[in-house]
């Protein structure tokens, strides 16, 4: 199996700013090989540009750029136009099936914060010098920078990546593991249900309280983006010292709030993993649910439109943001994955508005939010409980349809 690593970098001030030159060089080979691409397109030609086209001007391109394309490594500026011709893949797919196209963009040096690896030894070494107490990575045309290690790499090396987060500097390593070995088994199963007052519940009667972690930054967050609505809005190099500083202080918050969820996310996903064998959850769409409802327009007033209630959906929209189910659900496969536990999806359709008891489907059924009341049997509960109970029974009715 394959695990990523990500430790925090080190570097010497030489060092850093070398790194922001290979972020700012990879960035202009990205924005000119996707102008070739338009350039073609737009042509009476309707010339189509391939990745292995734009791959063989490499070598051209870094002769006739020594000082700033040459520098770097030669794979790792393949992989940034992989990177491009995945993002044209995607392109194609999406307009293929009808969805919204998105066509790739151009990056500014502020939003081109990665640059790839794709082999350990090609332009990058992990550990580069083990006689060192102090772990280091080589990179082409930086040197060797230090890695903050907290703590060890099983497995061989595969790929390197180095990213830049605000001011910090992260290396993310993938590397090749053996299958480990499962937990001891628990002979317990578990049915969950995501969602807003609690951050879950499942089949057993317990609840994980959502931590809120976005609404209660809330207050600093606003003012921090006040303060920075206060200065034009230009390029990075124009920024004034205190410019600099404000729009560091809106994305140190945001970063705050991202690890404090994935945080959360990790402890929660790994005390289900170790509690249950099995574990069933919702296959829920959250990009759907969190699509703002369309406009209403009044039939007897052009031009005017009537309420759709966006106010109250939004404010729905970022509570199911600030829990961060997609990322908690992402955590808890990979988690069952790795310790040898079996996680399944199933249809969320009146998980919560059937009776457990007698098996009613209504939606008279919950008359609250947290309150289920079967109108058939009697039958009363938490209607988070009743869903996660429905939700484990469903999971189990499809295990046993489909065994391993």
């Amino acid at each position: 199996m394959i695990r990523a690593y990500k430790f925090l970098l080190r570097p010497t001030v030489r060092q850093e700013q070398a790194l922001a030159e290979m972020l700012r060089d990879h960035c202009s080979l990205y924005n000119g090989a996707l102008q070739e691409r338009r350039d073609g397109y737009r042509h009476v030609s309707k010339t189509t540009v391939k990745y292995g086209m734009q791959s063989a001007q490499l070598k051209e391109i870094r002769a006739f750029d020594p000082e700033r394309q040459g520098r770097w490594s030669f794979s790792s500026q393949q992989a940034t136009l992989r990177r491009l011709d995945k993002a044209f893949a995607a392109f194609f797919r999406r307009v293929t099936s009808g969805e919204t196209p998105g066509y790739p963009r151009f990056r500014g040096v502020n939003w081109f914060d990665t640059v790839d690896f794709p082999k350990d030894g090609d332009g990058c070494r992990w550990n580069s010098t083990p006689h060192d107490p102090v772990t280091r990575v080589r990179f082409q045309g930086v040197g060797h920078v230090r890695v903050n290690q907290h703590r060890p790499v099983a497995g061989r090396v595969k790929t390197v990546s180095v990213k830049r987060e605000g001011r910090k500097w992260f290396v993310v390593l993938s590397a090749e593991q053996d299958q480990p070995q499962p937990l001891p088994a628990t002979g317990s199963v578990a049915g969950i249900d995501l969602g807003i007052a609690n951050f879950l519940a499942d089949s057993n009667g317990e609840f994980v309280p959502n931590p809120r972690h976005g609404r209660r930054a809330a207050g600093k967050l606003q003012a921090a983006q006040q303060a920075l609505s206060r200065f034009p809005r230009c390029k990075a190099k124009d920024r004034t010292a205190n410019h600099q500083r404000a729009v560091e202080k809106v994305a140190q918050l945001h970063g705050q709030v991202r690890r404090q969820r994935l945080d959360h996310a990790h402890k929660t996903a790994l005390g289900l993993v170790r509690a249950h064998d099995f574990i069933a959850h919702e296959d829920l769409k959250i990009r759907n649910m969190c699509k703002a409802p369309g406009p209403k327009p009044d039939p007897d007033q052009p031009g005017v439109f009537l309420p759709n209630g966006a106010a109250a959906k939004a404010g729905l929209n970022r509570s199911i943001n600030d829990a961060g189910w997609g990322v908690f659900l992402t955590i808890l496969h990979a988690k069952a994955e790795s310790a040898g536990r079996e996680v399944i999806a199933v249809d969320p359709r009146n998980t919560s508005r059937e009776c457990p008891e007698c098996g009613h489907t209504a939606k008279e059924n919950r008359p609250t939010q947290e309150k289920f009341h079967c109108v058939s049997c009697g039958h009363t509960a938490h209607a988070d409980t009743v869903g996660a109970i429905n939700v484990l029974r469903a999971g189990l009715v499809r295990r046993d349809a489909n065994p391993a």
